[in-house]
């Protein structure tokens, strides 16, 4: 594949051919409405990122048909499982005139086993597919769910997604996928190698080299089927929230949750959230303050005291178990945090109504999504900047410590400020590090905005990179400058990504530029990024 968008004549002769093998329902050229594959928050150089056309196949043979044309015109694919991955780009390509790929009419369930706690998906299932199948089935299995309910399972786990629930490191639940590569031949990890197994979702290590890892945020193969550990219901779940009063808690907060959850007595990723990020999701900002700065200490404040909130941060989280674990649990963690002056904490706690154990759909409200029910409360905050508001997501990766937080938090705030955007600070606590999550609200419809918020994304990524700190995700426009941050050893990781494309992709036609991994043609268009 050349570095150069490919020609009118190449993606004629092209779209003609998967229109012969697809049907002509399966295929959306140029001309067609194609408005659902363009970033829906595009801003700058990110508005170039657009496609030719997208295709959507049903099946493993009409995949490895779209690989045949695309290999003969080299034309470059870029694969979606629903295009929901919204604050990275969507479902909008990193190279003009690629094809999407999209894999939303691979939509099947093809099995979950109740007994060992696994399904195998295709990747058009979404979490709202998964929990309705479990609910009406009654099934003795919870899923985990992000914060929107409405994208793939499989491709959330292949990005590596968080949840809330003890299975919310989704990444960490996969276990055998079946890939088809570049070449069309069709490769099962694990234990799937083994004709006949019934092992295939249930021990990840098969023989030899494990290899799941490889198609993660990858573009070395197209993912067709995924197996996925599910979580025996629990006997009950304490839903907790607990607040803290001043900005400065955070250190504390940080540490005494950082320890809860190194030692397992809070089982699900906790997230905290400051009081401006509390409030985005409940009103508009308008209600308080309409400048085109980001509000002063002063406003957020006097929202406080509007509201009659005492507090600065607040943390939730899931407790999991029997009702004698769920009170021992709890009683420890009050313990814990007893230590910050004036914090308080509030659980409810969700009991089995019979003996089969909690179903989630007994989990009403918004602890839903501590049960893994799929929910889009996350929505609401779209609405704070201005009724069209876009969002850009800036998410590193932290050492789980109090001290490590604060750090990033005081220089995120500054920088946020320096460019007039509001800092929704977030903090989610696995069990050995965090996930800050900052999405970056702007009025699409205002140019300075829309430029101050590409604009301070850019200057997080460079200067908390220079300090050690790096995303784990990315946007579309900032792939390659994360990329360029992983240079240990002259970029030796980035010189083995590359290598890997090479073998497996050798004509550079799957998904080129995704996390900063060009095939050898191509690889100049690096120059010409952010």
């Amino acid at each position: 594949m050349s570095g150069a968008s490919p020609s009118s004549v190449q993606i004629s002769s092209a779209y003609g051919q998967l229109a012969a093998v697809l049907g002509e329902g399966a295929v959306l050229g140029p001309g067609s409405d194609l408005s659902a594959y363009e970033d829906p928050y595009a801003f700058g150089s990110s508005a170039g990122f657009r496609c030719s056309g997208a295709v959507l196949p049903k099946s493993v043979e009409e995949v490895r048909a779209v690989l045949a044309v695309a290999n003969r015109h080299g034309i470059p694919l870029w694969t979606v499982s629903t295009g929901r991955n919204l604050g990275y780009g969507g479902a909008a390509p990193r190279v003009n005139g690629a094809i999407v790929l999209d894999m939303q009419r691979m939509n099947r369930i093809l099995e979950v086993d109740e007994e060992h706690g696994y399904a195998l998906l295709e990747p058009g299932v979404r979490f709202l597919d998964l929990y309705g199948y479990l609910r009406e089935r009654r099934l003795k299995l919870w899923m985990s769910a992000p914060s929107l309910g409405w994208g793939s399972v499989v491709g959330n786990a292949l990005e590596r997604g968080i949840g809330y629930t003890p299975h919310g490191d989704h990444a960490a639940q996969i276990c055998g996928l079946e890939v088809v590569l570049a070449n069309g031949d069709v490769v099962r990890t694990g234990m799937g190698a083994l004709p006949g197994a019934n092992t295939w979702q249930i021990y990840k290590g098969g023989y030899g080299p494990s290899l799941d890892g490889l198609f993660l945020q990858s573009n070395f193969g197209i993912v067709t089927k995924l197996g996925l550990w599910l979580m025996p219901q629990p006997g009950g779940l304490t839903s907790c929230v607990a607040h803290f009063q001043r900005e400065s808690d955070l250190e504390a907060a940080i540490d005494v949750l950082a320890s809860l959850r190194r030692r397992q007595i809070i089982q699900s990723n906790a997230q905290m959230g400051n009081v401006v990020r509390e409030v985005a999701h409940r009103y508009p900002r308008s209600r308080w303050y309409d400048g085109p700065d980001a509000m002063p200490d002063e406003v957020i404040e006097k929202i406080r005291q509007d509201l009659g909130l005492g507090w600065w941060w607040t943390l939730r989280f899931g407790l999991y178990g029997d009702e004698e674990l769920l009170d021992a649990r709890f009683r420890i963690v009050q313990r814990a945090f007893s230590s910050i002056p004036g914090a308080e904490i509030t659980g409810q706690k969700h009991l089995a109504s019979g003996p089969d154990g909690l179903y989630a759909c007994e989990v009403e409200g918004p602890a839903g999504r501590l049960a893994g029910v799929p929910g889009f409360f996350a929505l609401n905050a779209l609405k704070f900047r201005g009724d069209d508001c876009g969002h850009l997501d800036f998410s590193p990766i932290l050492a789980s410590s109090g001290r490590e937080a604060v750090r990033v938090y005081e220089f995120v705030k500054a920088r946020a400020r320096e460019h007039g955007i509001d800092y929704l600070a977030g903090f989610t606590a696995s069990e050995r590090h965090l996930t800050h999550v900052f999405p970056i609200l702007y009025e699409k419809r205002d140019a300075e905005q829309t430029s101050n918020a590409a604009a301070l994304l850019d200057t997080l990524i460079k200067e908390l990179g220079k300090q050690g700190i790096g995303e784990y995700r990315a946007h579309l426009a900032f792939m390659d400058l994360i990329g360029d941050q992983y240079s240990f050893n002259m970029h030796a990781l980035r010189r083995l990504h590359e290598a890997l494309k090479d073998a497996l992709d050798p004509n550079g036609i799957l998904s080129p530029g995704k996390q900063g991994i060009w095939p050898a043609a191509s690889r100049r268009q690096r120059a010409g990024t952010r």
